[in-house]
């Protein structure tokens, strides 16, 4: 029995049972062989095989605290760099977005000059050092400054984390107030422009030039994560910024499958209501009555998700949508 057990683990290991998932496993083997006694036994081989090793993984990540995935957010993949583009008014004074660096700074501002304000909160903690700079992705040449900066105070960009918005409220009506307070205007070319140029165009470009400078420079390791919003059904009240995130989110697959070979990897994020400022009381109440919402978040809870998404324990997800709720 016990060599029947082993073989039926190995078969099932070969069909791709996932590291840490033995009650997946226990479900599989308990629908399909005729032996029930010997699929227990197979599965409970399976516990023992993935709690030594989930022990050891822990274990390591203690000895190795380089290689933690802490809410102090430090990168999961010792050394590596990001480049990570937010809008400034997705940050709120005591954000702590990530811009430039191995960690994400502590902002005490808006990002228009944060360059000069960047702190350093949890520096005991062996944090590597933060850069910001300011830069206007509708200009089509913007792409490479931010690189270029980078790369000359921390070294080439590692993971690109691509969060840019020229988020403006549209409609197909005639104007009113969005959620959040702010007027409402009409489907037009101007903000057509302003979203595309940034959240699609823009963002498109800053795939294109990391792409460029990682195969330019040989590498075989990076990572892409893109924020979305909207969906196959749109975004009312959001027209053009629904519509340009889907345009993001069509360049990032494609990226997938043509970086793959140069050891990259592609997925987008898509945040549940994250409050940076901006969640009043008829959001909150929005929030409560949807049966597609679950929380509200704040920006570390989405940025714990990108480093894990940035690790090497995440280096077979790839060219997926991750709907967090």
């Amino acid at each position: 029995m016990l060599r029947e057990a082993l073989e039926l683990r190995d078969e099932l290991r070969v069909a791709g049972v996932a590291d840490g998932y033995a009650d997946v496993a226990q479900e599989a083997l308990v629908s399909g062989p005729p032996n029930r006694a010997v699929a227990e036994h197979a599965a409970e081989l399976l516990r023992a095989d993935f709690r030594q090793l989930i022990e050891r993984r822990i274990e390591q990540a203690v000895a190795r605290p380089e290689g933690q995935l802490p809410r102090g957010r430090r990168l999961p993949v010792p050394g590596a760099h990001v480049l990570a583009n937010v809008a400034a008014e997705d940050v709120p004074a005591d954000a702590g977005a990530p811009l430039f660096g191995d960690r994400a700074p502590g902002l005490d501002g808006p990002v228009g000059d944060a360059a000069p304000r960047i702190q350093h909160p949890r520096a005991e903690q062996g944090a590597g050092r933060a850069v910001a700079m300011e830069a206007d992705l509708k200009d089509a040449g913007a792409p490479a400054r931010p690189f270029d900066f980078a790369e000359a105070e921390l070294g080439p960009v590692d993971i690109l984390v691509n969060n840019a918005s020229g988020w403006v409220s549209d409609t197909f009506t005639t104007g009113g107030q969005h959620a959040t307070g702010v007027k409402m205007v009409s489907v037009s070319a101007a903000t057509h422009e302003q979203l595309f140029s940034v959240d699609a165009r823009g963002r498109a470009l800053m795939i294109a030039e990391f792409a460029r400078r990682h195969i330019d420079r040989q590498a075989n390791w990076g990572r892409i994560i893109g924020l979305t919003s909207g969906g196959p059904l749109g975004f009312p009240d959001e027209a053009s910024y629904g519509a340009a995130k889907s345009a993001l989110e069509n360049y990032t697959m494609s990226a997938v499958f043509e970086l793959a070979p140069f050891g990259i990897t592609a997925n987008i994020v898509y945040p549940p209501v994250t409050d940076t400022g901006w969640v009043n009381n008829a959001i909150r109440e929005h929030v409560k009555r949807s049966s597609n919402l679950i929380h509200i978040v704040r920006p570390e809870d989405v940025a714990d998700v990108i480093a894990f998404l940035s690790s090497d324990y995440a280096r077979l997800i790839m060219a997926n949508v991750v709907h967090l709720r």
